[in-house]
């Protein structure tokens, strides 16, 4: 069964989330939006997606637009970075694109981020479409407006707010990820909860063996759930001046393992790790207690997700973290829970009680 939720930007109406089975939908979406057959197209997509589905996508949109090309990269985020978005640029300047033309994100947080961030850029601003494909895209990284890639190793150091004109999930992609990357998309839908509803944090609790047979209505709604935070957070906070960095739950300490573990884990892997050393900061503040925080972990470990990350020196990820893009006024911007369910700002973390929280993650 369809679900569509609207997302608005500074009051109005800004796109569609669409959650689909399959593509059947797509193009009376963009004809919705009253896209015309001689705009042009460019799908982009990784290697990965490239080699299993890039094919039933360009028939589907040349269906109906008479020009659609493809730009692939190789799969990963050792490619999320100014050397792909600037031969991507060439490719739109060959294929004559002008700010009439369309852009298609067909991947997950990778091609999304990538794409929208080229989409922004690419002569001061061109449309751009989110088909997300994993779990992980299809919760967090396409919603928002939030595009960019890395520099240097350092993850999203360059990027720009600009909104999608749709976003459409076909969910029975889902099923065929790699078990590694559906429980990567877990840690993002597990912050949810833990960030903004403790009765959501709760049903995945009760249903993680349903949710984990990937059971279709019942990935259809976590999904639904997710995104419905997710969109609530990035209305009130579009430009992240305040609510929505509660949405990087776990990402500060997240990030610097990403970065020192040449980027083998996956995004949803390092925050779990984050997060795990956060709840810890949480309960020695005294505002989750030890049950609590020991329930969590549970959690994520019953997910599959990692809470420890015994093989890095604590000493570098303190380091890496404060180069990180969060950092205000020259303090780290942390997000800790006064619950489950509620989340705050905290700035005035000593770099004692941050190592507290990441010899957490080493000695686990």
């Amino acid at each position: 069964m369809s679900k569509a939720i609207t997302v608005f930007y500074e009051g109005n109406p800004c796109y569609e989330i669409v959650l689909e089975q399959n593509f059947e939908q797509l193009i009376g979406e963009i004809k919705k939006i009253g896209y015309t057959p001689d705009q042009k197209i460019c799908i982009v997509t990784d290697s990965n997606l490239g080699r299993l589905h890039l094919a039933e996508i360009e028939k589907i949109f040349k269906s109906y637009f008479h020009t659609v090309s493809s730009f692939c990269f190789p799969a990963g985020e050792q490619s999320k970075n100014l050397d792909t978005v600037q031969k991507l640029y060439q490719d739109l300047i060959i294929n004559h694109f002008d700010r009439h033309d369309i852009m298609i994100a067909f991947g997950g947080g990778v091609v999304g981020d990538l794409t929208g961030f080229t989409a922004a850029t690419y002569l001061r601003g061109i449309d751009f479409i989110q088909i997300p494909t994993s779990l992980l895209s299809q919760v967090d990284s396409s919603i928002g407006g939030k595009t960019g890639v890395d520099f240097s190793q350092y993850k999203n150091m360059v990027g720009a707010f600009y909104q999608p004109k749709l976003v459409y999930m076909n969910l029975s992609l889902l099923q065929t990820l790699p078990k590694e990357q559906f429980v990567s998309g877990m840690g993002e839908i597990l912050k949810h909860g833990l960030i903004k509803s403790a009765s959501y944090f709760s049903w995945m609790k009760e249903n993680y063996t349903a949710i984990l047979a990937l059971e279709p209505d019942v990935i259809e709604e976590m999904v639904y759930q997710s995104c419905l935070i997710k969109r609530d957070v990035v209305e009130r906070d579009p430009k992240e001046k305040g609510e929505r960095a509660l949405l990087n739950f776990g990402h500060t300490i997240g990030h610097a393992v990403e970065k020192l573990s040449d980027f083998h884990l996956y995004h949803g892997q390092c925050v779990s790790i984050g997060m795990a050393a956060a709840c810890h900061i949480s309960k020695e503040a005294g505002n989750i207690t030890d049950t609590e925080c020991e329930d969590i972990l549970n959690t994520f470990t019953q997910f599959g997700l990692p809470i420890s990350a015994e093989q890095l020196k604590a000493e570098d990820i303190l380091s890496i973290s404060k180069s990180d893009k969060k950092m205000v006024a020259g303090k780290i911007k942390f997000i800790l829970l006064r619950s489950i369910g509620d989340a705050y700002i905290e700035q005035d973390l000593t770099d004692d009680q941050i190592l507290d929280g990441i010899h957490s993650i080493i000695h686990a």
